[in-house]
């Protein structure tokens, strides 16, 4: 089960460009779909959609602090604790995934905000590989209210709220809504989802977990 990858647009921050739809299948990422949107919305729509009340956020970490990379993404609700590498852009300005390989694996854009500083970090990771479920395996059933903690390497723990999971067909993926600013210190997650269709691509829809800051403390 494998084909040969496609990655990424995203943005360079603090200013994000107009982006591309993330699209993980198994060994590879699937075709993406550059679409319009507004970049302040709360997320809406798609094929399938849950939120819970808003989350009380914390304050982002100061942006005076020296930038922390991220080490690792713990998930309870998935059972989920996997290492942070990190993701850079190609001479085309395309994003690397993962590596298939690893299936308890994620991966952290690094030319974009850190977890914890204000602004919209971005997290990917496989939902499955050529050997079986992976990182972000079910995602898509992330009840909001969840918690999502990232272990950065200044030995601070950022603690995010999940507040909506979405599913997105491609074709009508939200790219701003996404990967746009935000004002206060946000995590996106975003694996593949939907029907596989080998044909056409692999994954027909993306699954995005939307989480907001709510605490800061030591590891």
């Amino acid at each position: 089960m494998s084909s040969p990858t496609a990655r990424e647009r995203l943005p360079r921050a603090p200013f994000p460009r107009r982006t591309l739809a993330a699209g993980l299948i198994p060994a590879a990422a699937a075709a993406l779909v550059l679409l319009p949107g507004s970049p302040l919305a709360e997320p809406g729509g798609g094929a399938a959609s849950r939120s819970g009340p808003p989350a009380t956020a914390a304050a982002p970490l100061p942006g005076a602090l020296p930038a922390a990379r991220p080490v690792r993404i713990d998930i309870p609700g998935l059972r989920v604790s996997a290492p942070l590498v990190d993701l850079t852009l190609d001479g085309r300005g395309k994003l690397g995934v993962p590596d298939p390989a690893d299936r308890n694996l994620a991966g952290w854009y690094r030319d974009g905000v850190t977890p914890g500083s204000p602004g919209n970090a971005i997290v990917v990771a496989h939902v499955d590989t050529a050997t079986g479920p992976a990182a972000f395996a079910g995602l898509d059933a992330l009840p909001p209210g969840a918690t999502v903690e990232v272990r950065r390497a200044d030995r601070r723990i950022a603690a995010f709220r999940i507040y909506a999971v979405r599913e997105y067909e491609k074709r009508d993926f939200p790219s701003d809504r996404v990967y746009g600013p935000t004002k206060d210190a946000q995590l996106r997650l975003l694996t593949c989802g939907g029907a596989y269709d080998r044909d056409a691509g692999g994954y027909q829809s993306n699954v995005v977990a939307f989480a907001r800051l709510t605490s800061v403390r030591p590891a």
